[in-house]
């Protein structure tokens, strides 16, 4: 299987450099090289510090790996925990740095037509900013009852948005 197998990864979520967009792919020499003619195409490729940045990232020691999923963890259970409270139907995340939610009962409570009004409603009444569930659906009526929350902040902040929300929970 691994000379048929290609990785295509990035590095911006792990160690917190979104903006960078930079990443790698690994595969055997005959399938790379189609990957590579192709990416010559695309970009001409990342900057020089962001490489050195990069080779630096993927030194780290495994211990950063452990605190990066542990702090993800208790951020993720910390924002699971306050949108239940606030009365969020959550789908709680395995892998991910979000958290998508169910929000129908909201969207007739507060007779919005779908997940992007309710959006700019918690952004402008609540403070509180999301992106609708539909933008993430190649049909987008199938996300229109959901909202995603992204919880790789500081616990003030979650703790905020969670007071905030519970705005929600009193309507």
């Amino acid at each position: 299987m691994a000379d048929r197998t290609v990785t295509i990864s990035g590095l911006s979520k792990t160690y917190s450099v979104t903006g960078w967009r930079i990443g790698y792919a690994i595969a055997p020499p005959e399938i790379s090289l189609g990957i590579r003619r192709a990416h010559d195409f695309v970009t001409v490729g990342a900057p020089h510090p962001l490489q050195e940045a990069a080779v630096t990232a993927l030194n780290l020691p495994d211990s950063y790996y452990v605190w990066l999923r542990e702090s993800y963890q208790a951020k993720r259970d910390l924002l699971l925990a306050r949108l239940e409270s606030a009365g969020f139907q959550c789908f709680k995340p395995e892998g991910a740095y979000y958290i998508l939610t169910e929000c129908e009962h909201f969207l007739k409570r507060l007779n919005f037509p779908d997940d992007t009004a309710f959006a700019m409603y918690l952004v402008k009444e609540i403070g509180v900013a999301t992106v609708p569930g539909s933008s993430f659906y190649a049909q987008p009526e199938l996300g229109r009852t959901k909202i995603r929350f992204c919880f790789p902040k500081t616990e003030a902040l979650l703790n905020a948005a969670g007071d905030r929300l519970q705005k929600l929970a009193r309507i």
